[in-house]
């Protein structure tokens, strides 16, 4: 059986384990610098949402979002951040039910996130849910 639940500061080492998993399976790993006493101070924030699910106990998966303001609908927005459901795991309905979770954490809302145009995987199952994928080129800048 799947339990889904949402994280605590408490849960920051498995979060960080979950994350830096996603990163690898991204071929991604040197992306990550953030620590797990980084993700304790995150994951107290209230405008921070992080579930993960389990499986007997063993995290198999997580869903991270944040709440947003759209300036041109002045309405709220989840802006999903992550969802990964471990290897083993993937095709047994873990990602359906953490996107139901999301769902109705949202309560009418809009749930926004961005993939990966490489990620085909990822864009069959957001299909298959139901979702609506629209091409967007996103901008990234850091001044230094």
């Amino acid at each position: 059986m799947i339990t889904i639940r949402r994280a605590t500061p408490d849960d920051a080492s498995t979060v960080y384990d979950l994350i830096r998993a996603l990163a690898e399976h991204q071929d991604q790993a040197s992306a990550i610098t953030v620590s797990a006493a980084d993700l304790k101070r995150m994951l107290a924030r209230p405008e921070i949402t992080y579930l993960i699910a389990e499986r007997d106990g063993r995290a198999i998966g997580y869903v991270s979002w944040l709440q947003r303001i759209s300036f041109w609908s002045g309405e709220d927005y989840l802006a999903l951040d992550d969802l990964y459901v471990t290897g083993a795991e993937r095709g047994e309905g873990v990602g359906e039910q953490l996107m139901q979770a999301v769902a109705e954490a949202a309560d009418g809302k809009v749930i926004r996130w961005e993939v990966a145009e490489a990620n085909v995987a990822a864009q069959r199952f957001y299909s298959r849910i139901g979702a609506t994928l629209v091409s967007k080129k996103i901008g990234r800048w850091q001044r230094k």
